[in-house]
C-alpha cells in the first residue's frame, strides 16, 4: 500500500508539486485517511501518510470528528477519540507531522502535554461512568498546555521528517543558504560538469556505505531544498569525514563534477566525487573574514563581551553595527577581541540578538 511507503508518498508529493498542485498539510480537523482533492488545484495530505499511526487509529479519529465536529484543542481531541485505538505514540506522531497546527501551532508544548491530556481524558471517562449527583458533562476548559521552549526551525523539521519521511513545512538548508551564498555559487539542481573543483552544500538525506576494491566508499545524498545530488566519497576521504556523514547533517563538499558516460557513450547524469568534506564549523574556520553584530539601544555591552570572552584568541574580527534613536555607526572591536567563529558562539549571539542581527562574512 502506497500510504505505508514513505518513499513513495514523498515521490507522489514531489510529483504533485512539480505539476503545480498545492498539497495542504495534514490536519486532524480536515484530513481523511487518504489524500483527497480539495479542488482542482489543491490536495489535502492524508493522515495515513504519517508514520507510527495505523489505519484503525486514524479511522477512529475521523469517526470522532464526524460525530462531534472539529476538535477544539488537544484535550478535547484526547477526550473524544477511542483510546483503545489512539494511543500516546499516535498522538505524538500527529503533532510531529504538524497535524495539530490549525488548532495550535506550539508543537513543542503540545508534544510535552500528550501524557497529561491522555491522563485527563481517562479520568474524565472514569468520572462520566459514575453516577453524578449533578449530572454535568465533564469539562476540560481549565486545562492548559505544559509551558516549554518551542522547537527551533531545525528541530521542527527533524520531527517532521521522523513522522513523514521528508520535510514538508520547510527545508533545513534554508537556515544556512544566505550565509553560505558567497561560497556556494551553484545550487544542486543547477550543477554542471566543470574542470575545476566546486563547493556544493546540502543536508544529508540518505547514506550508504559499501566495500570496493579501493576499500570502503560512501554514497551520500545531499538535498538543498531545490534539488538533490549523490556524492561519492572514497575511502581516503571517508576515513576523515566519517563523523560528519549522518542524516540531517549539513555538509559542504569540495567536489569534482563530471558527466557520467554509459557504455553506449551517452550521458547518464553527473558523477560527483568528494575531494574534501566540511561541516559548518570547519567552513567558518577556513573562510570567515568577520562577524557583524547589529545592536540597538537595548543591547548590553557587558553581555556582548561575556559571550565573546570564551572564544577570544581567534583570527575573526568582530564588527558592531549600533543604532539608537535614529543615530548609529559601525565599530570594529580591537584585535584583542578577535574570536574563533565557533558554532556555539554564533548560536549564543543569535539567541541573544535574533539570527538576522548576527551575520558571518566570507
Amino acid at each position: 500500500l502506497v500510504m505505508d511507503d514513505t518513499d513513495k508518498v514523498r515521490d507522489l508529493y514531489s510529483d504533485a508539486v512539480a505539476q503545480g498542485l498545492a498539497v495542504l498539510p495534514p490536519d486532524v480537523n480536515a484530513s481523511d485517511y487518504r489524500f483527497v482533492p480539495v479542488d482542482t488545484r489543491q490536495i489535502r495530505y492524508g493522515l495515513g501518510g504519517i508514520k507510527g499511526t495505523g489505519e484503525h487509529a486514524l479511522e477512529a479519529i475521523v469517526a470522532a470528528r464526524a460525530k462531534g465536529g472539529p476538535f477544539r484543542d488537544l484535550f478535547d481531541f484526547c477526550r473524544r477519540v477511542d483510546k483503545r485505538q489512539v494511543n500516546r505514540r499516535v498522538v505524538e506522531a500527529l503533532i510531529r507531522a504538524g497535524a495539530f497546527d490549525a488548532i495550535d501551532r506550539r508543537r513543542a508544548a503540545l508534544f510535552a502535554s500528550v501524557g497529561i491530556a491522555l491522563g485527563e481524558a481517562e479520568r474524565a471517562e472514569a468520572s462520566a461512568a459514575q453516577v453524578s449527583l449533578f449530572g454535568d458533562a465533564v469539562q476540560d476548559a481549565g486545562l492548559a498546555l505544559v509551558a516549554t521552549r518551542e522547537w527551533t526551525d531545525a528541530e521542527r523539521l527533524q520531527h517532521e521528517k521522523a513522522a513523514l519521511g521528508f520535510y514538508l513545512s520547510g527545508h533545513p538548508y534554508a537556515a544556512f543558504a544566505a550565509e553560505l551564498a558567497p561560497l556556494i555559487r551553484q545550487r544542486l539542481a543547477d550543477l554542471q560538469p566543470r574542470r575545476e573543483p566546486t563547493l556544493i552544500a546540502g543536508i544529508v538525506t540518505a547514506l550508504r556505505i559499501q566495500a570496493s576494491k579501493r576499500g570502503k566508499m560512501a554514497f551520500v545524498t545531499l538535498d538543498d531544498g531545490e534539488g538533490t545530488a549523490e556524492i561519492t566519497v572514497y575511502s581516503e576521504i571517508l576515513d576523515e569525514a566519517r563523523s560528519l556523514l549522518r542524516e540531517d547533517q549539513l555538509l559542504i563538499v569540495e567536489a569534482k563534477v563530471s558527466a557520467r558516460i554509459g557504455d553506449d557513450g551517452q550521458s547518464q547524469g553527473l558523477r560527483i566525487i568528494a575531494d574534501k568534506v566540511f561541516d559548518l564549523a570547519a567552513i567558518r574556520q577556513r573562510h570567515a573574514r568577520g562577524i557583524v553584530i547589529a545592536c540597538n539601544g537595548g543591547a548590553d555591552a557587558a553581555r556582548l563581551f561575556e559571550l565573546l570572552s570564551p572564544f577570544r584568541a581567534g583570527a575573526c574580527p568582530i564588527v558592531v553595527e549600533y543604532r539608537n534613536r535614529g543615530l548609529g555607526g559601525v565599530i570594529a572591536l580591537p584585535e584583542s577581541w578577535r574570536v574563533v567563529p565557533d558554532n556555539t558562539l554564533i548560536a549564543q549571539l543569535q539567541e541573544w540578538l535574533t539570527p538576522e542581527n548576527v551575520r558571518v562574512l566570507y
